[in-house]
């Protein structure tokens, strides 16, 4: 097996203005990250994504630009894949985009949408990402499925060279990464009502029985699948902010939770690639970005 390069990204949300959020893009691009990453959620402090995507490429020359993750629920597959492919040719090529199913109960209360169950959401991602694809290729796409119809539709321009990052914690989100992504980011799985991430999924044993079993999933495929996961703790241990999802209480011996020196730092995440083939790392927080900066700066690439 050819050996997994470190990539890292980092998840920005918001900035004070444009001058600022081109700042943010070209400090991480200076810095030897991979990809500026942005959530996509209608309620909190953040950014939509495909504009602040868009600026991002626009203000460096190297860095990808993309997602974690859009919610598919809040747009039409047709329509995120024109806008998509647009990003990706105006950024010559840097388009990586994270994909979801929505899943955070307060987007769907605060914006009137209606919140179906775990299973209905997996089934229309799963549609959409077939949408997604056969629009980025040559020639009419048509489609019939249970969510989604599409009728001998021909979208111009057609992407570059995007990729495609899909995030999950449960089986069948795992096991959808598994044949379809280009990138999968491992998290913890989230309850069915959306209030959060489910506490009981968390720990080393449940970390590790998501890789072993995208490994199983992916099969002849899986040396071509970058596996990664959120990095949410650096250095010491902070209190979780309070507009994030993110908990990790659970975490420690997980590569989520990355606690001590610049030396153990570095050697827990080459122990996680050589033994475990992870190699994508994507900062959570934007307040760990100076702490983690030097960790890119030895690690990336090699």
């Amino acid at each position: 097996m050819t050996k997994r390069l470190f990539r890292f990204a980092a998840v920005l949300r918001i900035a004070d203005s444009g001058r600022d959020w081109a700042a943010k893009a070209r400090k991480l691009e200076d810095a030897g990250f991979d990809a500026l990453l942005v959530p996509d959620h209608l309620v909190g402090p953040r950014f939509a994504p495909l504009a602040a995507m868009t600026a991002a490429a626009c203000a460096t020359t190297r860095l990808r630009v993309g997602t974690l993750v859009i919610a598919n629920d809040y747009r039409h597959p047709a329509v995120l894949a024109k806008e998509a492919a647009t990003i990706d040719v105006l950024s010559g090529g840097r388009l990586e985009l994270g994909l979801g199913t929505g899943w955070m109960a307060a987007d769907y209360r605060a914006g009137g949408l209606p919140f179906e169950p775990p299973g209905i959401r997996v089934d229309r991602l799963t549609e959409a990402i077939a949408v997604l694809k056969g629009l980025w290729a040559d020639g009419p796409f048509s489609f019939a499925g249970a969510h989604y119809r599409i009728d001998a539709l021909e979208q111009f321009p057609k992407p570059i060279s995007p990729r495609l990052l899909l995030g999950g914690g449960g089986p069948r989100m795992l096991r959808l990464a598994a044949r379809e992504a280009d990138v999968i980011n491992l998290g913890m799985r989230v309850r069915a009502d959306g209030t959060g991430p489910d506490g009981n999924d968390g720990g080393l044993d449940a970390f590790l029985a998501k890789i072993d079993l995208v490994r199983r999933a992916a099969a002849h495929r899986y040396d071509q699948v970058e596996l990664g996961t959120s990095v949410q703790q650096v250095g010491v241990r902070k209190a979780e902010e309070a507009w994030s999802a993110a908990d990790s209480s659970r975490q420690n011996e997980t590569p989520q939770v990355l606690l001590g020196t610049r030396d153990e730092i570095t050697a827990k995440l080459r122990h996680w690639r050589d033994t475990h083939d992870l190699s994508y790392f994507v900062l959570h927080h934007e307040r760990d970005l100076n702490a983690f900066i030097p960790i890119v700066e030895e690690l990336a690439g090699t």
